[in-house]
């Protein structure tokens, strides 16, 4: 036999015999839509003999030519395999190497190959089982029993459960002496049904070894379901070897198990090796099939031919894919509405794909429909399958099978003329699109009677109507009637295959209404140009206005709207405008040699129309003002060697060419103006004044110096320029003595100064000391009260608390001071209720003193306090006043009945300090006495 070794690849191929799952022999393939996962449950795979290098087994190879194969059915977009068997690995394209030697396959190899998906929700499993061509997997009958393995009841099954005996180890002799054990069996899988009723624990099989004849042997399973999580899902008798399911199985929750078998003595030692036992759980129909989506949403546009795919709508079934319980058919219950007819839409039963069968899709008459769908697995057995629903909404898109139509061939309407933005005409159209998409947007175009321009039509975007209105001004004059011819289509074009235009047309008739135009001015702003210095009731011009309705006579009136410098006057009747004043270039109400003025055109129409004209007049210099010196002072010093000349220019308000550029001179008159100073040319517009002696005594000189300007003919202006001579340092600056000088401040001056500020600083000590004294003399006698606790020039607003429910009926006459004393004086003895002042002679209150001293205040309201004290007259007066009667008994007892708490004398001799008001409470309970 060949020797295996590590990397070597096992490829399934056509020659190889690939084994079946249970009750799957002869059966046709059913004819289903693609479910992800194996196409089968447990392969059995015999490799030829000679032949176990260079082999692998696809995924995708057709189980039609003996190979293993997976389907992805483009759902699954990639799929990891793994083995069970730490010997095998599987790499992502399905290959299955083997990872450590195999030195033969004179034993069987079987594991589980485990596939799943990217995101881990789905876990696909096989079994596969490898075994040389040839070897015999029936094993003697007086070693191992077969009863119930690939059918039979349930009941007769675990009324007699299958035994699985360990196989036997034949020893072979060979020349050298070795010895080998061969397996001469693969045991074949365990299928228990899910959800099974019990009882429980259920025996499934038998576990035994032929030698429990000659010893005493205990059994035992490994692996997940049993001391593995899930644990306790199968448990063996250890002396008798069954092994029983201990409660009802799901495969949806796992669909197999793999445990390992073990037989020791009583010692624990190893009497068998230990053998795999595979389990399926066989499916049964639990699990209805779910809709992804309770309510699914698809649309369909309308005129759709038949066949045109809808939707789909997706149920899955949570039980085996690969049989019926898994297979899901789907049919639609109900439509609605049944317009135009109940069938309107079919749906793929394998794919769930809803598509049109019948034409007649109207959005305008149905724009909605509700398809009620049912899943039903069980291949769609109404009778054994269980079913589940889901609604379809399916909306109908809008197409342009409807143009738009005026409600009219002919529409009014009428514009007074020069009206700009004003609607003439509405123009109603009816689409029976979808609103406010392209298909039922109208487009409104002007074709004819509008050579000029002066209308346009605007779409209503709420309504959809025309609007048109005017975008240029029309004139009565010229046209009193336009007729327009107007045409209105969808801004989406018309769905083929439809008979109708795709737009409609209609005509506007348009009145234009005379009104009253304003004198127009032909020329506005009308420009005139003149000389400045035009005289008063010189005649400029006639500025007419022109009346724009010819078929009506109406008088034009002339009036000034704005003149600022107020130069211009206008005949009311012909618009002659003459001038009330000089005009003159130079005035601040020129702007850029111009000066403008707005005159009014009033017709006699009514209403009274309005025009409005501008006139501009534009003045042309003329040289009538002479240049002014500048600058109007300077400094020099007053040796000529130090310090720099003064340049010198001129202004004039004139423009050119009467302007510059100045001739600048010295004036014979007087004589030491040309004997002290010279000046030199600079330019056409500058000059410079020096010194021509040597030295000039500092001082301030008057130089007059003779400016010309250009002007035909010229005009001259002697200037006075004021030179203040001075001495300089080195630098040619003036020294601080020598503008002193300068500033003509003799020593006279000077003193005065000196003077003056002495007085002001003595104003100012005396003034301090002055107040020094009154701080001391106010802190030698303070005021009565601390500053602090002043609270004269403080508002103190506290709240105010009305009276109770009952208190309400006030009698305010018991309140006010009544105006005599006569009704007081006549009435009889008893108890009086108003507060009346007592009839003797008032108290005499102290005088404050005209200008008094701020020491004296305390006393003064020491001695008023006093003063009141003693004065019976004063308010409030001691009087019994009565407000109002609370009735002749009270449930409160009386005040004065309560005991006084305190347990010892109270002094009451302070009270005789209070003053003679507070003299009879002294009495009563000053002196000590006992009550």
């Amino acid at each position: 036999m060949a020797k295996m070794k590590t990397g070597c690849a096992i490829l399934v191929a056509c020659a190889l015999v690939v084994g079946t799952s249970l009750g799957s022999h002869g059966n046709a393939q059913t004819i289903a839509p693609c479910r992800p996962g194996f196409s089968q449950s447990f392969y059995t795979v015999f490799v030829p003999r000679g032949v176990l290098q260079g082999l692998n087994i696809h995924k995708d190879t057709l189980l039609s030519s003996g190979h293993v194969k997976f389907e992805t059915c483009q759902q699954i977009e990639e799929v990891s395999f793994e083995s069970s068997d730490p010997k095998f690995s599987v790499l992502p394209d399905g290959s299955l190497y083997a990872q450590q030697h195999v030195t033969n396959l004179t034993e069987p190899i079987q594991f589980m190959v485990t596939a799943r998906d990217s995101a881990g929700k789905y876990i696909w499993e096989t079994t596969v089982k490898l075994a040389l061509a040839g070897h015999l997997l029936s094993p003697p009958v007086n070693q191992f029993t077969l009863d119930g393995i690939y059918g039979g009841s349930s009941h007769s099954h675990y009324q007699n459960p299958r035994v699985i005996t360990f196989p036997r180890q034949h020893q072979r002799g060979s020349s050298n002496g070795l010895r080998r054990q061969k397996r001469d069996w693969v045991i074949p899988p365990i299928n228990v049904p899910e959800n099974s009723r019990g009882p429980f624990p259920q025996v499934l099989v038998r576990i035994r070894s032929d030698q429990d004849k000659e010893i005493e042997i205990r059994y035992s399973i490994t692996g997940a379901g049993a001391d593995q999580p899930p644990n306790d899902v199968y448990i063996i008798d250890p002396v008798t070897g069954k092994m029983s399911v201990t409660k009802p199985l799901d495969r949806e929750e796992r669909a197999s198990y793999h445990l390992r078998a073990h037989a020791v003595d009583v010692n624990g030692n190893q009497m068998e090796p230990p053998i795999d036992l595979y389990i399926y759980v066989i499916d049964m129909n639990d699990n209805r099939p779910e809709f992804k989506n309770q309510v699914y949403n698809g649309s369909v546009a309308e005129m759709s031919k038949p066949g045109t795919s809808v939707m789909q709508v997706t149920a899955f079934d949570a039980d085996d894919s690969t049989t019926a319980n898994g297979l899901v058919h789907y049919r639609i219950l109900s439509q609605t509405p049944h317009i135009p007819i109940p069938n309107m839409f079919t749906i793929n039963g394998a794919t769930g794909e809803i598509s049109t069968i019948a034409t007649g899709i109207d959005r305008e008459k149905v724009s909605q429909y509700t398809i009620i769908v049912q899943a039903t697995d069980m291949e769609g057995s109404l009778n054994f399958g269980l079913s589940n629903t889901a609604t379809a909404l399916i909306s109908i898109t809008d197409i342009n099978d409807n143009p738009p139509e005026l409600d009219s061939k002919t529409f009014l309407g009428e514009v007074p003329e020069n009206a700009v933005g004003v609607v003439v005409a509405n123009l109603t159209v009816r689409d029976k699109d979808q609103p406010h998409t392209p298909n039922w947007n109208a487009v409104y175009r002007i074709t004819g009677g509008d050579a000029m321009g002066h209308f346009a039509i605007r779409t209503d975007e709420i309504t959809n109507d025309g609007k048109v209105i005017v975008v240029k001004p029309v004139d009565y004059e010229r046209n009193d009637a336009f007729t327009l011819m107007v045409v209105v289509s969808n801004q989406a074009h018309l769905a083929s295959g439809i008979p109708s235009s795709p737009s409609s047309s209609a005509a506007v008739s348009i009145k234009v209404l005379d009104v009253n135009e304003a004198p127009v001015f032909p020329s506005n702003p009308k420009i005139i140009r003149f000389e400045e210095g035009v005289p008063a009731e010189t005649t400029l011009a006639t500025f007419a206005a022109l009346d724009p309705d010819r078929f009506i006579q109406q008088t034009i009136r002339y009036s000034k709207l704005s003149d600022p410098a107020n130069w211009l006057k206008i005949n009311r009747t012909n618009g002659r405008i003459t001038t009330t004043a000089v005009l003159d270039r130079e005035s601040p109400y020129m702007k850029k040699n111009v000066y403008e003025a707005t005159f009014l055109a009033v017709d006699n129409g009514s209403p009274p129309a309005t025009g409005t004209g501008t006139l501009q007049i534009y003045l042309i210099d003329v040289n009538d003002n002479v240049p002014v010196l500048v600058p109007q002072e300077a400094l020099v010093c007053e040796r000529s060697r130090h310090g720099y000349p003064v340049n010198i220019t001129a202004s004039d308000l004139d423009s050119e060419p009467n302007a510059g550029p100045y001739v600048f001179e010295l004036p014979s008159y007087p004589s030491s103006a040309r004997r002290n100073w010279t000046i030199s040319r600079l330019n056409g517009n500058y000059a410079q004044l020096k010194l021509r002696i040597p030295y000039l005594e500092a001082g301030m000189y008057r130089v007059p110096i003779l400016v010309s300007d250009s002007g035909n003919p010229p005009l001259s202006n002697t200037s006075v320029l004021k030179v203040k001579v001075c001495p300089c340092d080195e630098n040619g600056d003036c020294t601080v003595i020598g503008a002193v000088t300068v500033a003509g401040l003799g020593t006279g001056a000077i003193i005065t100064i000196l003077i003056c500020i002495i007085i002001l600083l003595s104003m100012v000590l005396f003034f301090v000391v002055w107040v020094k004294r009154r701080e001391k003399e106010r802190q030698t006698k303070p005021l009565l009260i601390d500053p602090e606790d002043d609270v004269r020039d403080n508002i103190l607003k506290y709240d105010e608390e009305g009276g109770g429910e009952e208190d309400q009926d006030y009698d305010l006459s018991q309140l006010q001071q009544p105006e005599s004393l006569d009704h007081i004086m006549s009435k009889p003895a008893g108890v009086r209720r108003v507060d009346e002042r007592p009839v003797i002679l008032e108290s005499q209150y102290p005088v404050r003193p005209t200008v008094p001293h701020p020491g004296d205040i305390g006393e003064f309201i020491i001695d008023g306090l006093r003063a009141a004290d003693n004065d019976p007259t004063a308010p409030p007066y001691d009087s019994l006043l009565v407000f109002d009667y609370e009735g002749s008994g009270s449930t409160a007892g009386s005040v004065s009945s309560l005991d006084s708490s305190s347990s010892g004398e109270q002094d009451y001799d302070y009270l005789n300090d209070w003053g003679p008001r507070f003299k009879k409470l002294a009495d009563l309970y000053g002196g000590g006495g006992e009550d």
